[in-house]
C-alpha cells in the first residue's frame, strides 16, 4: 500500500490560529489541511512570518490552534490536557531545533541520556553512547556543549531526539545556526537516521535544496497553504 493512502500518522484538520492584542487581530494560520502516514518526510516551507514555525508547535501540542483539529496517532491532542499532550510527546516526539537547546550543564551523553532517563530507562547510558557514536561523536562523550563546535552541537540534539525511536520527529531550521558544508552533513544524517528508524519527519527550513530531499513540500504563505508537491511532482 502506498504510504500517501495509509493511515495517516498526523492529521490536521481546518487549524486556524490567531492573536488579539491592542492594535487588533492578527491571523497567523488560516484553514491549514494536510495529513502525513508513518514513515513520510515533509519539508514546512515559505518566507519568514509565514506561519511554519506556529504550524509545526501546534503539530506538537506545544501551541493551541484557535479551532481546528490536530491528531497525532488517531489521539487528538486537543481533546485531552497538557499533562496529557506531554505525556503523548514524549512517547512519540522527538526534536531539533535550530539553536540546538541542549542543557549547559550536562555532557553529550548526559544530554542524550536525559529523555531516556525520563522514560524509566534502565539501559539509558548504553543506548545513549551507542547513538552517539552513530553520529560520530563516540569521544567526545564527557565533552560539554559549550566546548563542542556548532555542528557537533547539533549531533548531540540528533541524537538525544532520535535515542526514544520517535514515531515523529520535527525539526525547526535544524541548519540555520550551521555553515553550508557542516549543514548538508547535518542534514544527510538526519535523513539516514529517519529512514533507518523509520520515522515520519516535519521539516521547517527555508532552504529549498533540502525541501526537495523530502517527498512532501508543503508551501506557506500568509497563513495558507498554496502548493502542496510530492515526489511524484518533481
Amino acid at each position: 500500500m502506498s504510504k500517501h493512502l495509509a493511515q495517516p500518522l498526523i492529521e490536521v484538520e481546518h487549524v486556524f490560529k490567531s492573536v488579539t492584542d491592542s492594535t487588533g487581530t492578527l491571523d497567523i494560520l488560516r484553514d491549514i489541511d494536510f495529513r502525513l502516514a508513518a514513515r513520510e518526510t515533509a519539508a514546512i516551507v515559505g518566507a519568514s512570518g509565514s506561519g511554519k514555525s506556529t504550524l509545526l508547535s501546534i503539530i506538537a501540542g506545544l501551541d493551541t490552534p484557535t479551532r481546528g483539529t490536530v491528531r497525532l496517532a488517531g489521539q487528538d491532542l486537543f481533546a485531552i490536557d497538557e499533562d496529557e499532550r506531554a505525556a503523548l510527546r514524549a512517547q512519540k516526539v522527538g526534536f531539533v531545533f535550530q539553536s540546538f537547546q541542549l542543557m549547559g550543564n550536562l555532557t553529550a551523553l548526559e544530554n542524550v541520556m536525559l529523555p531516556l532517563e525520563l522514560a524509566g530507562r534502565r539501559d539509558a547510558r548504553k543506548l545513549a553512547a551507542d547513538m552517539l557514536a552513530r553520529v560520530g561523536l563516540g569521544q567526545r562523550l564527557s565533552h560539554y556543549p559549550k566546548v563542542l563546535s556548532g555542528g557537533e552541537q547539533q549531533r548531540v540534539a540528533l541524537a538525544r531526539a532520535f535515542v526514544v525511536q520517535p514515531a515523529v520527529l520535527l525539526a525547526d531550521e535544524p541548519t540555520g545556526s550551521l555553515d553550508f558544508a557542516t549543514g548538508e552533513t547535518i542534514m544527510q544524517l538526519m535523513f539516514d537516521l529517519n529512514r533507518e528508524l523509520g520515522t515520519t519527519l516535519v521539516l521547517v527550513t527555508h532552504d529549498r535544496g533540502i525541501a526537495a530531499q523530502c517527498e512532501r513540500r508543503i508551501t506557506i504563505e500568509a497563513g495558507r497553504v498554496v502548493l502542496e508537491a510530492t515526489e511524484v511532482d518533481v
